[in-house]
């Protein structure tokens, strides 16, 4: 890896291709110089692609990542990302590292809190880029990648881990980090094609030549090799040959590096990408002045398929089988000739072509089944292939499950059952290598044997492409009888959202970003990980219970100002607070994940009544003690109440929401007692019992749930100082509500007037006027 911050576009094409396949720009590069050759490279084009930008989240799961998809154009040979990231200037703003990566073909699996994933599965470490942001508010960093692979490309970014604790929305100031990508690409339009066996002349002065061949279906082996290399007049061959797109992040590009001395210079790729163009790029060695010539001969082996009859979905009684690889009924298995070497017509199978079907069940979910059967005949003589078509595009966005399981009494002690998973073409080569390996990918082994009748394989995110899964026999001993036999190889292939729906401890949620949909799972109870299989951190069975009963038995200490407000004949406050500790019962009843958990309702509706009775709880308790006028506090108590339940309904987290309507409370509670100081010219209450035992008490609990509720609280002691606040808002409400104000029950209706209207006395004598 390479890191440049000034120079031209043509330098660092040139520096892309001849050197390491990625450059790391710390900054953007300054205009290219004019009298610079290289520039004015012909049969490249220049192309611009941006996507808004999009703020960032300090990382707790998948969702927390922002995710951006592009599109690479076929033929690019310079991809250029340009990445951007911004922040507000205020003191909330702190320095901060943004975490960058990039995938060709599938989102990039991530794992920034270091967590264990679920057992078999197959992770190659995500390729990353880190922009730290610290005194200046914008930021530039610049990630080149030479040859990529066309198709979709994802690129995730995020903040550093939370610190999980818990903000209430619109309370403190916070700071806005915006992160946008541009992508920049360099694509031929000037491309020689080589043909099957024909040698295609080509000369090298200063640019490199841009060459393609395409690679038919059922290709077994390419063989690359430069004829009749001349170097400025001498025989020889200083160049070199760069094949294969590059992919993040694993990448198996060939680079081919050929000497000065008049050999061969050759490259065999086994398995290469089936059904797509093959991008070679030749480059001189001699310098600028020096001139190479050679000839590109590219020469294919075709594979002989040997297609599974199934004769079900023949309706005629002919005698015909069917050919697999295109649907139709065919005479026979041959396969047409693939180029002038490699005829199809001779020789052995070199594969058994399994059909399979795919049946699309959901949104990212595809089940695979063999056509004819549901057991797969391994053999030793050839590979036994089965296709996943995968390449709709929108297949990436789940997990690739694959389960084998054979038949205990068909593998002996001296056989194996070899198999590999592979995308772009199927690895053919059990007889030489058992590393899955193919041209440009690695593969993912698996194993059945007498003592492992079962074996199982996740790839989270597969890549966009075909896959195809290759099984063969394998004997160490005795050769000779395992030709003859035979082992079913029953198989169960998905592809889901989330693995095992993410357990008990866990939510598979579905993300979008711009129609593309991807899963992932958000955890519960300390659980951790991609499919929340982590348990490192995890709550026992006792504790998820212990922290229940806490939640939901505190707030059982409603029953005191439930029973002060009985006993004072305050009703509707009464039946408030009943409302409220009802509610918030079992809603913590539902919150709860895994083994604790009760909900009577949907866990929305739970919710929104529990922060709807907090809210109206506290609203009357304020309301009550301002002691206003029967039918006006009556009137504020429903109006403050609907006017709380619009609120939550617009923002159910917003903070000021239900913070906004508490605060005009207690405004009309102080203006009322001021005004009963200065019309009493005194202090109100007059008692300084009520001060001592009642009123300051019950400030100081409602001023420490407050704190508690606001800044002390976290997912990790969410348990305990959630239940602190339910046993302080309780408490506090039975010791704030006012005292009655004479034995005489309430609402007693005084005599009629002489203008014949009779009104409901309110037994407080200093607010009972008639005029």
């Amino acid at each position: 890896m390479g890191r440049a911050g000034t120079g031209t576009w043509g330098e660092a094409v040139a520096a892309v291709v001849a050197g390491p396949l990625l450059l790391l720009l710390l900054a953007r590069p300054p205009p290219s110089a004019a009298g610079d050759s290289r520039k004015s490279e012909p049969g490249l084009v220049s192309e611009h692609f941006s996507q808004a930008p999009q703020r960032l989240s300090f990382y707790s799961w998948y969702g927390s990542a922002r995710l951006f998809r592009f599109r690479v154009p076929p033929d690019t040979v310079l991809l250029r990302w340009l990445l951007q990231v911004s922040r507000d200037s205020g003191a909330a703003c702190t320095d901060a590292e943004i975490t960058v990566h990039f995938r060709s073909g599938a989102p990039p699996v991530i794992n920034p809190l270091g967590t264990r994933f679920p057992d078999n599965t197959s992770v190659q470490p995500s390729f990353q880029v880190r922009v730290p942001l610290s005194a200046a508010p914008l930021s530039n960093v610049s990630v080149n990648v030479s040859h990529p692979a066309p198709g979709d490309w994802f690129v995730a970014a995020h903040l550093p881990p939370s610190s999980q604790k818990i903000e209430l929305k619109g309370l403190a100031p916070t700071c806005a980090y915006v992160f946008q990508p541009d992508m920049l690409v360099k694509r031929v339009v000037e491309i020689s094609i080589v043909k099957p066996d024909v040698p295609l002349p080509q000369t090298l002065v200063s640019h490199p030549s841009y060459l393609k061949v395409f690679v038919p279906e059922y290709t077994r082996e390419l063989l690359l090799e430069l004829q009749g290399c001349v170097s400025n007049g001498s025989l020889g061959c200083p160049m070199r040959l760069t094949v294969g797109p590059v992919t993040l992040p694993g990448n198996f590009q060939k680079v081919l590096t050929c000497a000065r001395a008049p050999q061969p210079c050759r490259l065999l790729l086994p398995s290469p990408p089936w059904d797509r163009w093959l991008h070679l790029t030749a480059e001189s060695l001699v310098g600028p002045h020096g001139t190479v010539a050679f000839s590109a001969v590219a020469t294919l082996t075709a594979c002989r398929p040997w297609s599974v009859t199934v004769q079900p979905l023949l309706q005629s009684g002919q005698n015909q089988t069917f050919n697999a690889s295109a649907g139709w009924p065919s005479p026979g298995p041959e396969h047409p000739d693939l180029g002038r070497s490699g005829g199809a017509g001779g020789g052995p199978f070199c594969l058994r072509n399994h059909p399979v079907t795919r049946e699309d069940t959901d949104v990212v979910s595809v089940h695979f089944q063999p056509l004819d059967r549901l057991s797969v005949a391994v053999r030793a003589d050839t590979p036994s292939v089965m296709r996943l078509r995968l390449n709709t595009g929108m297949d990436s966005g789940g997990s690739l499950t694959v389960s084998l399981r054979a038949n205990k009494t068909e593998i002996r002690n001296e056989t194996l059952v070899a198999a590999c998973v592979n995308a772009a073409s199927p690895f053919l080569s059990f007889n030489t290598s058992l590393n899955c390996t193919t041209a440009f990918f690695q593969g993912h082994p698996l194993s059945l044997s007498a003592w492992s009748h079962k074996a199982n394989l996740i790839i989270p995110y597969p890549e966009t492409d075909n896959w195809y899964l290759s099984l063969q026999l394998m004997c160490s001993e005795n050769e000779e009888d395992c030709e003859q036999a035979a082992v079913h190889v029953e198989t169960t292939l998905q592809l889901v959202p989330c693995l095992n729906d993410c357990g008990p401890y866990g939510q598979c949620l579905l993300l979008r970003r711009h129609g593309y949909l991807y899963a992932g799972c958000s955890c519960k109870a300390g659980w951790r990980g991609w499919s929340c299989t982590d348990n490192s951190t995890a709550q026992t069975v006792a504790q998820q219970k212990a922290a229940t009963l806490l939640l939901t038995l505190s707030n059982l200490m409603f029953l005191a100002p439930i029973a002060v407000s009985v006993q004072r004949f305050y009703l509707v406050e009464a039946s408030v607070y009943a409302y409220t500790m009802f509610f918030s019962t079992f809603y913590h009843a539902c919150d709860q994940p895994g083994e604790a958990v009760l909900c009577i309702l949907s866990y929305d509706t739970l919710q929104y009544c529990d922060f709807l009775g907090s809210g109206a709880a506290i609203w009357v308790t304020i309301l009550c003690m301002a002691r206003l006028k029967t039918v006006l506090k009556y009137v504020l108590f429903l109006l403050g109440t609907l006017v709380i339940a619009m609120s939550l309904q617009l923002d159910r987290r917003g903070i000021w929401n239900m913070l906004g309507p508490c605060l005009f409370a207690f405004v009309i509670m102080a203006s009322m007692w001021v005004y009963r100081c200065g019309h009493r010219r005194q202090c109100y209450p007059t008692s300084w019992q009520r001060w001592a035992f009642y009123l300051l008490p019950g400030v100081s609990m409602a001023s420490v749930g407050i704190a508690i509720y606001t800044c002390m609280m976290t997912s990790h002691n969410y348990y305990y100082t959630h239940s602190i606040w339910h046993v302080l808002l309780a408490g506090s409400a039975a010791l704030l509500l006012p005292p009655p104000t004479g034995p005489a029950e309430p609402w007693a209706c005084s005599q009629k007037l002489p203008c014949h209207y009779q009104i409901c006395k309110n037994d407080r004598e200093e607010l009972y006027t008639v005029t």
